[in-house]
């Protein structure tokens, strides 16, 4: 009996030190979120939803509604239809379009 209470013992004090043991980050995984892609349009607004937080630009062929985060709300809010920016596009680890994350007035003045 004294075996078995000092085997458990032993399994208990174990399972509470590796249950304390600390992780530490992964620093290559943390640099890539640090970095995130980003990549600009040049795009005409149809519209800006902001109870959705989602812009319908002028496509080539059809128009594309994408989802708009951070400051680009807010920067969104007073832009008409019909404006000419660049946008700010938030990439994933695949470089697919995520949202837009910033906007900029565009350069082209035609």
């Amino acid at each position: 009996m004294k075996k078995l209470a000092l085997l458990l013992s032993f399994a208990f004090v174990a399972g509470v030190a590796g249950a304390q043991e600390t992780k530490t980050a992964n620093p290559d995984k943390t640099a890539a979120m640090a970095a995130e892609k980003t990549h600009d349009v040049k795009a005409e607004v149809v519209s800006f939803d902001a109870a959705k937080s989602t812009l319908t630009i002028k496509g080539d062929k059809e128009n594309k509604t994408v989802p708009v985060e951070g400051k680009a709300v807010a920067a969104l809010k007073d832009v008409k239809p019909g404006a000419k920016l660049t946008l700010v596009c938030k990439d994933d680890a695949a470089g697919m379009h995520q949202a837009v994350v910033d906007v900029k007035p565009s350069a082209d003045k035609k």
